[in-house]
């Protein structure tokens, strides 16, 4: 839902509390939905995969360096998304490992899912998600074509690297592992550049980067701080 979250956050203020986005989507209808069914719809799908919650470390993360770069967006929406959405994480070695140029079929796609999940789809449902788990990797920018889809290779950029740096925190990661974790991978970026994208976002202030040789320490002082509870 990249286009509906762009909307979203471009119209709702960085200071907005949780009650503005769905006040944004069910009252004033910013994503254009034709009733109020399709509008409260749409906000269980944006609460589902992105929380809109500021009082969340995942979507304060997100709502921080949303603005920071145009050309992050996908790939913040991403990585969001699979932080939250387990049929989308179910694939993400799978995209992570096939060479670009690689055809994509969401045949696959479903495949990866019912093998994580054994007995919980039937087959139309499991082709749905499949295609659906597709359309969403080709709005991150790591599949393309409409039809015969192919493996593309992601735009990644600093604003993201210290996104999938903070999620790899928090799932434990630390040191030169966080360049390791599953969010790291979708980035499609070696090591070496994703420590120097990474040094970038260090830079800007998103995150704190220490190199010593092979030691690498970061830390999230801005991205982490605490929660300020509302007035």
């Amino acid at each position: 839902m990249l286009k509906e979250l762009t909307a979203l956050l471009g119209s709702v203020p960085d200071s907005a509390a949780k009650s503005g986005y769905a006040e944004a989507i069910v009252d004033q209808n910013i994503l254009a939905k034709k009733s109020a069914s399709t509008r409260n719809r749409s906000l269980r799908y944006l609460k589902e995969l992105y929380l809109l919650d500021p009082g969340t470390i995942l979507f304060r993360g997100l709502r921080d360096l949303w603005s920071a770069d145009p050309a992050a967006l996908p790939l913040l929406a991403l990585l969001c998304a699979l932080a939250r959405d387990p049929l989308l994480r179910a694939t993400s070695d799978l995209i992570s490992d096939l060479a670009i140029g690689s055809s994509v079929e969401p045949d696959t796609l479903a495949a990866a899912v019912t093998t994580k999940y054994p007995g919980s789809y039937s087959t139309a449902v499991a082709a749905k998600v499949g295609r659906n788990v597709a359309s969403s990797w080709g709005q991150a920018g790591l599949v393309s074509g409409r039809y015969d889809k192919v493996r593309s290779q992601a735009d990644s950029r600093p604003a993201a690297v210290a996104y999938a740096l903070m999620l790899g925190h928090l799932s434990d990661a630390r040191g030169l592992g966080l360049f390791r974790t599953p969010w790291a991978r979708v980035l499609d970026r070696s090591e070496h550049e994703l420590l120097e994208q990474a040094s970038a976002a260090s830079q800007r202030g998103w995150i704190d980067l220490r190199r010593a040789g092979e030691v690498v320490e970061v830390s999230f002082e801005w991205l982490l701080r605490p929660i300020e509870e509302p007035a």
